[in-house]
């Protein structure tokens, strides 16, 4: 994470553009939000961020953790939150309060206005943050940097004891093993070991089921480090893969090259994902592609921008995202290569130096 005066100047990058949104302040709650703009990384924080001043509300339980990760005010309520939110609130007389709220729950948002005075309001204010956190600056990259060469070191020492037999569970479970002893708080999200038939679902939970001889194994795993995410997905194959997996790999394989060749500033994410599915046609596999070609990734797994069909996003130097095509045949097997890449002033760089080779065990 960047230095204290790096989370001062982040609050200071918001706190400039309240004006012009017509608002006297910014209240801010969800985690990865409020881990941007203070360092916070407890579990329960409120930020009212005004033009010259930021109170972060929490409470006992992180009084000593809040005074040591955070420079700006904090404040430790005896109750709950939003009974201090909203006495501070109606003390600095504040008038237009700008929330987020597809991060708000329901309830917070109704129990605050309740205890509001009757001249105040919460405004919705969408994506702001979300927006600023697209651009990953020199420090969030190398801690990406990190969490990808964590995640792969794991990879190939969990990989290494893998054969014919062991259940996915138990495979998964020797990846976020790994993960952990080499440095990751935990997983990015809930590692993907899918095997045989099962590879052919996207988002497979690992099961009690073995990894039988001559079958597909995908392997979709991230390591979250320094509160920075990684995700990378890689296939290996139980014993010689026949000459259709092979045409299959070698389709997604060609199809994932040429949509991170398409990466570079200016370019509109809905490009790199024609890309991606140009080469799986000319396969004839395109309808065997269902998801998007990737997302961003940084405080969170999935982040903006997303990386698909329809999404009119343009690409910008800073900028980290997967690159993930994939095909998914029933009773066949699925195949997804995934890296991930960040943008450059002239085009990108793939982070994730694990080979893309499909490793025979």
């Amino acid at each position: 994470m960047p230095p204290v005066d790096g989370y001062t100047e982040r609050r200071r990058t918001v706190a400039s553009g309240l004006a012009g949104r017509k608002l006297d302040a910014m209240l801010i709650a969800f985690s990865p939000n409020l881990r941007y703009l203070t360092g916070f990384t407890g579990s329960n924080g409120s930020l009212l961020l005004l033009p010259d001043d930021a109170i972060l509300f929490t409470d006992p339980r992180y009084q000593i953790q809040a005074r040591q990760e955070v420079n700006c005010r904090v404040r430790i309520a005896k109750g709950a939150l939003l009974l201090d939110v909203a006495a501070a609130i109606g003390k600095l007389r504040l008038r237009r309060i700008g929330y987020e709220p597809s991060r708000m729950t329901c309830d917070f948002f109704n129990s605050l206005t309740a205890r509001l005075p009757l001249k105040t309001s919460l405004e919705a204010v969408s994506g702001w943050i979300e927006e600023l956190r697209m651009i990953k600056s020199p420090p969030e990259q190398q801690l990406i940097r990190r969490s990808v060469e964590t995640n792969s070191r794991a990879f190939d020492q969990a990989v290494a004891r893998a054969r014919a037999g062991m259940k996915e569970q138990d495979l998964a479970a020797e990846l976020e093993y790994r993960m952990r002893r080499l440095g990751a708080e935990k997983p990015a999200f809930e590692t993907i070991v899918a095997a045989g038939a099962r590879s052919a679902l996207p988002h497979a939970q690992p099961t009690r089921a073995r990894m039988e001889a001559g079958g597909l194994v995908v392997v979709d795993m991230g390591a979250m480090q320094d509160g920075y995410c990684s995700d990378m997905t890689r296939m290996l194959f139980l014993g010689t893969p026949p000459a259709k997996v092979k045409r299959t790999y070698r389709a997604v394989l060609e199809a994932q090259l040429a949509a991170i060749d398409t990466v570079r500033p200016g370019v509109s994410t809905a490009q790199v994902d024609r890309q991606a599915r140009r080469v799986l046609k000319s396969y004839g596999l395109d309808r065997a592609f269902v998801h998007s070609t990737g997302h961003g990734l940084g405080l969170e797994i999935h982040e903006p921008p997303r990386i698909g069909k329809r999404d009119k996003s343009r690409l910008k130097a800073g900028m980290t995202v997967t690159i993930e095509p994939g095909v998914y045949l029933e009773g066949f097997g699925g195949i997804r290569i995934e890296d991930t890449v960040v943008v450059t002033e002239t085009g990108c760089e793939i982070l994730t130096p694990t080979s893309k080779e499909l490793r025979e065990i």
